[in-house]
């Protein structure tokens, strides 16, 4: 029982952070139909901010101007330069936002260095939530989810609730009509790609204490969240939510499990030998296998149901 909590607590964890990542993606996707190939590099940009700003005013206003920042960058990027390959289709979109993950990558090594930085958790925040039985379960964590889950609630009530949101949904499908009501299109979309890369701030503020803040960072992530889009459907910000969760229960039940389908097999009463076909494969722990899990899983889903799980368009 202690196992089963705590592992399921921390796949939560780790899946909503996930969803931090991936839902300015989503939404930069749905309002835009650009695949941001650069996003995990906003999210280590957030990161880095936070670390230069706690150590000279503190974690707290870190959290926000950070993300702030973050969005001021991506807002530049959508104006001058995103907006200029727009027009000649997708694939320079995909070019530019796959060559300005590079720069970003460089600009960062030059200003802060190849090696880790030392970004901490916060004092006040460092130290258990709860404890149950034997084990404790960080206080961290939980705030980790706590922000997230607002984020959750903060952008359903932006889409849903305000005058920017219902212009930002109506921009995407009747651009025409909204210009004509006096609405500038092309800085809604600025204001779009900006709130997206934001949002990957807030992910990087957030996830560079609880796990490393270091130059390949970006890679670490950038792939597994491209994982979460695709599986949870192109443009579904729901489908986001539920694929980053199965995602992070999957791979955190997976590394839990420290033992191989060989010893299943064997407590099953099948005698599978060393001269057994597969036998080096059978003989891996769960736990090894566990980072291919997500990209076994996209696979999966691009042949049985290549829209995702919540997605409308395919691909």
């Amino acid at each position: 029982m202690e196992f089963t909590i705590f592992t399921l607590l921390n796949g939560l964890a780790y899946g909503l952070l996930l969803f931090m990542l991936s839902s300015g993606l989503t939404l930069i996707f749905s309002m835009m139909g650009v695949l941001n190939f650069a996003h995990a590099s906003f999210y280590m940009l957030g990161a880095y901010f936070a670390y230069t700003i706690s150590a000279k005013i503190g974690f707290w206003p870190a959290l926000v101007i950070a993300p702030l920042l973050v969005g001021v960058v991506g807002a530049l990027v959508e104006r001058y330069g995103l907006r200029t390959v727009h027009k000649f289709g997708h694939m320079p979109e995909l070019l530019f936002t796959f060559g300005l993950s590079y720069v970003i990558v460089e600009v960062v090594q030059l200003i802060w260095g190849r090696a880790a930085v030392r970004y901490p958790i916060p004092a006040e925040m460092d130290g258990p939530l709860f404890t149950l039985y034997t084990t404790t379960f960080p206080m961290y964590r939980g705030f980790m989810m706590f922000i997230a889950l607002l984020m959750l609630v903060s952008i359903y009530l932006v889409l849903t609730r305000t005058r920017i949101g219902l212009v930002i949904q109506a921009a995407l499908t009747h651009p025409d009509a909204v210009e004509a009501l006096g609405h500038n299109v092309p800085r809604v979309f600025m204001l779009v790609f900006g709130g997206g890369c934001a949002l990957a701030g807030l992910a990087g503020v957030i996830g560079g204490n609880a796990f490393v803040t270091e130059p390949g960072m970006a890679a670490t992530v950038g792939s597994i969240i491209f994982v979460v889009v695709v599986v949870g459907g192109m443009g579904s910000l729901a489908g986001a939510l539920v694929a980053s969760l199965l995602i992070g229960l999957l791979q955190t039940f997976a590394v839990a499990l420290d033992y191989s389908l060989l010893s299943v097999f064997s407590g099953f009463g099948l005698n599978v030998g060393p001269d057994t076909l597969g036998f080096s494969v059978l003989n891996l722990t769960i736990a090894q296998t566990a980072p291919i899990l997500p990209y076994l899983l996209l696979v999966l889903i691009l042949i049985f149901r290549p829209k995702g799980l919540m997605g409308t368009r395919e691909g």
